[in-house]
């Protein structure tokens, strides 16, 4: 419906009050919505995740997506093909709009996606990589693990071995797509690749590293360190 009115249709209104301008929303009052998909197919839930970052309206709260995938290789925008997996095996390939070059997503690793306005919240995707290694560094240090993030190869680290992989996508000023903690999975998938294209990377797990919580407490406890490092919060809402 136009908003045009006939300037002959006027006679005898009112005048109109001027409607005021719509309060700026602070980001960091505003808890994001949590959604816990459990276990899902990757191709799918990212052209989810892609067309609600691309139809959000600008007053919508942020999303964090809480899940596991299927069994898959995925390649980030990257990749090349000499990052393909070295042999032939049932596990799919799937190319993915994040950045990076490949990795590996399988049942018993946690995954967060974030679909977070930026410009709203404040900072740069360079600090949201980094407020996201910091919630898996503070999540593991309750733990009494030290970890690490790294600037040049982003990502979480225990001693030289990778166990939070990070990959991300902007539209529009909004974040998509997210990070990856591996917990208790079978990791021999990663031999057959060089993980986020590094030959050699060697891939841990919280399971080997004495940690025998059950991945849905693990989850939660993930969500509430990325909740409390990006908005400074604690309650969440859920759907």
């Amino acid at each position: 419906m136009g908003s045009h009115i006939d300037p002959a249709s006027t006679s005898g209104l009112r005048p109109q009050r001027a409607v005021p301008a719509p309060e700026k929303i602070d980001a960091t009052a505003v808890s994001p919505i949590i959604h816990r998909k459990g276990l899902v197919e990757y191709a799918p839930t990212m052209k989810q995740m892609r067309d609600v970052t691309l139809a959000r309206a600008p007053n919508e709260p942020d999303q964090l997506w809480l899940l596991q995938h299927p069994a898959v290789y995925t390649l980030g925008l990257a990749a090349r093909t000499a990052h393909l997996p070295r042999t032939a095996s049932r596990i799919p390939v799937v190319k993915s709009d994040r950045g990076g070059q490949i990795t590996y997503h399988g049942p018993g690793q946690l995954i967060v996606y974030t679909l977070i306005d930026l410009r709203r919240l404040g900072i740069g995707v360079r600090q949201l990589v980094r407020r996201l290694e910091q919630a898996v560094i503070d999540l593991l240090g309750q733990y009494d693990i030290l970890a690490r993030g790294d600037e040049g190869a982003p990502g979480v680290y225990v001693g030289d071995a990778k166990i939070a992989a990070l990959g991300l996508r902007i539209r529009n000023g909004c974040s998509y797509h997210g990070l990856s903690l591996n917990v208790d999975m079978d990791l021999t998938p990663f031999d057959d690749i060089d993980p986020c294209g590094y030959p050699g990377l060697r891939v841990s797990q919280l399971r080997d590293l004495g940690i025998s919580e059950d991945i849905n407490f693990l989850g939660e406890q993930l969500l509430a360190s990325i909740q409390e490092i990006l908005w400074g919060q604690q309650s969440m809402e859920t759907r």
